[in-house]
């Protein structure tokens, strides 16, 4: 009896064990690649360490938008704070003033200087061709 009991104990313990560590991994997971961004207001209240790899979000600020060939300059804006933002590419066919975007690249202390850029829209969007073709079913 008691060696039965002791084997089920000592299953509880390894039971209880591997479920401690597998949670763990998962959470350390899920941290490592969570991908969440920081607003400029964020930015600015954290003070971010210059050379910080980051997602910055916001929205592109009205009129800020310079560009000279592949070479872009605007700002992000959260209606509260704003970042300079330097980027050099193709930017994407949503990209516009007003519009939300998300940055991945590295605060310098004073702007932001991006690799890539994301454009979000909102949950309404719907492709030109789609909207084309419901105008027209509609007439």
């Amino acid at each position: 009896m008691r060696a039965l009991r002791r084997q089920r104990l000592y299953f509880i313990l390894f039971l209880v064990g591997a479920s401690c560590l597998a949670g763990y991994l998962i959470i350390t997971a899920l941290d490592e690649n969570l991908n969440l961004f920081i607003s400029p207001t964020q930015l600015h209240q954290k003070k971010v360490q210059a050379g910080a790899r980051l997602r910055l979000g916001g929205v592109v600020k009205n009129e800020s938008l310079r560009q000279e060939g592949l070479h872009i300059e605007f700002s992000v804006t959260d209606f509260n704070e704003e970042v300079q933002v330097f980027y050099t590419g193709i930017l994407p066919d949503l990209f516009k003033e007003g519009q939300g975007i998300v940055a991945l690249g590295v605060w310098d202390g004073e702007s932001f200087r991006a690799d890539q850029v994301l454009a979000k829209h909102d949950e309404n969007y719907m492709p030109p061709e789609v909207k084309q073709l419901l105008s027209e079913e509609a007439r």
